[in-house]
């Protein structure tokens, strides 16, 4: 299963000045499959150390000279490092936060050696008071779930990926095709892009000798992620204590049915102490499981500058995994699914599909805009930047929607042009940029040439 990912991994091998990596990400989202596939397709050998199943070996980095290192795990691991040939893959590395402050050391002492650490539950250890991060010595590149257009790939639609990549304004998308890359986003809805889920739908693919049409099982993706859940919620003990962890089941039982709306803590659990709540939900977001989208006034850039903590929304950490924490039903999956739970799954594919495709060394944020006036309430579900522009996206589930707020902002701001994804066909009317549902991959660059 290949990944995006994979090209600015090879562009950094290819780099005479690189640093160590650290790969984030939250659990089973296929860090450790993505680098060992990247080390035996493009290094001679790769040495994977394993904190979690080799805690002995952190004993090597009580120093923290890269030399003694190299040797003591030559030889307890018999294998020979060579900079140049040998990818060192330190896995699980935050049970050895010595190895990740040794990293600073082999990008002064040993800089020709390539070293990777990944970690699911990375962000505790790198948040905690008194950890020093090696700044400027480490590159942090950022893993998610596969995007849609990874998914079209995984599936064998490269022709599909490469269609939404070059089509432009020049010419129309025939309707057949419009209908069949819908379909595919339903089937993402239902799937979503984690690793594991993916490879049961692709293994449970039978072909029918009658007419050579391809079918799935969505029972085995289902079952696989009921069993991804449940693994999440087994990981609370060990980053909670005893007594966050009713928290954290609480707000990650929640997070699924809140997707879309003003997160209100009092809506997770009116008995609850707000700060209690607030605890969890910093927990579940270190854990990669939640994603806050912040409001801002969308007045300037950069829009951090301008964002309020206080005011935000969330997104759960993959759509097929929100989808069947939901219990949707099985037949409005494939049929109605971008139009369930009044639009929610859609406006989460779309906050999805926009932080995969923010640059893979960036760490992506996401924003909205809301104005909380009696006589005016008003929101617009994303606000992105392209260059110097502001760009305010309403996600429209169904074929039709009014874009009260949009306008409303684009006037109040000046902005020259605003977007819809929805179900309809790409166009332009000068002022609003209609983006089908399919192509929000595609976003920066049709604004770019407009």
């Amino acid at each position: 299963m290949d990944r995006d990912i994979e090209k600015d991994l090879l562009l950094w091998k290819q780099q005479a000045d690189h640093m160590p990596i650290l790969l984030r990400g939250a659990r089973q989202v296929g860090k450790s499959y993505v680098v060992e596939k990247f080390g035996r397709a493009h290094f001679d050998n790769i040495l994977i150390i394993n904190f979690e199943l080799q805690p002995e070996l952190c004993r090597c980095f009580e120093t923290l000279h890269p030399h003694d290192i190299l040797a003591n795990l030559s030889l307890l691991m018999h294998h020979k490092i060579e900079p140049g040939k040998t990818l060192l893959f330190l896995d699980e590395i935050q049970d050895c936060p010595n190895a990740i402050r040794a990293l600073r050391y082999f990008k002064e002492q040993l800089p020709e050696l390539h070293v990777i650490g990944a970690g699911s539950l990375l962000e505790f250890t790198l948040n905690e008071a008194d950890f020093r991060m090696p700044v400027g010595r480490v590159q942090s590149l950022y893993l998610k779930p596969l995007s849609f257009k990874e998914y079209l790939k995984a599936i064998g639609y490269l022709d599909l990926r490469e269609f939404i990549e070059q089509v432009d304004f020049k010419k129309s998308i025939a309707n057949p095709i419009h209908q069949e890359l819908l379909k595919q986003v339903r089937n993402y809805m239902s799937l979503g892009g984690m690793p594991s889920v993916l490879k049961a739908y692709l293994s449970s693919e039978s072909i029918e000798l009658s007419n050579t049409s391809r079918s799935f099982d969505f029972n085995k993706c289902q079952l696989q992620q009921t069993i991804l859940l449940s693994n999440y919620r087994q990981d609370f003990g060990k980053y909670a204590k005893l007594t966050q962890i009713s928290h954290l089941q609480r707000v990650f039982e929640k997070a699924p049915g809140l997707v879309g709306d003003h997160f209100k803590y009092s809506k997770v659990d009116a008995d609850a102490r707000s700060q209690q709540i607030k605890t969890a939900l910093e927990l579940l977001r270190n854990a990669g499981l939640i994603y806050p989208i912040y409001s801002t006034t969308a007045s300037g850039i950069p829009l951090i500058s301008l964002m309020n903590e206080k005011k935000f929304k969330i997104l759960f950490l993959d759509v097929g995994l929100m989808v069947r924490a939901s219990h949707v039903e099985a037949e409005l999956l494939l049929e109605n699914i971008i139009l369930v739970n009044r639009g929610a799954i859609a406006e989460q594919f779309v906050g999805q599909e926009l932080l995969a495709y923010t640059p893979s060394f960036e760490e992506a944020r996401l924003y909205f805009w809301c104005r909380e006036k009696k006589s005016s309430m008003a929101e617009v579900d994303f606000i992105i930047t392209v260059g110097s522009k502001i760009i305010p996206i309403e996600v429209k589930a169904g074929s039709t929607g009014q874009l009260k707020s949009l306008h409303l902002l684009m006037h109040e701001k000046d902005l020259k042009m605003g977007i819809r994804v929805s179900q309809q066909p790409l166009s332009f009317n000068g002022q609003i940029l209609s983006v089908p549902i399919y192509m929000v991959s595609e976003i920066s660059r049709l604004v770019k040439i407009l």
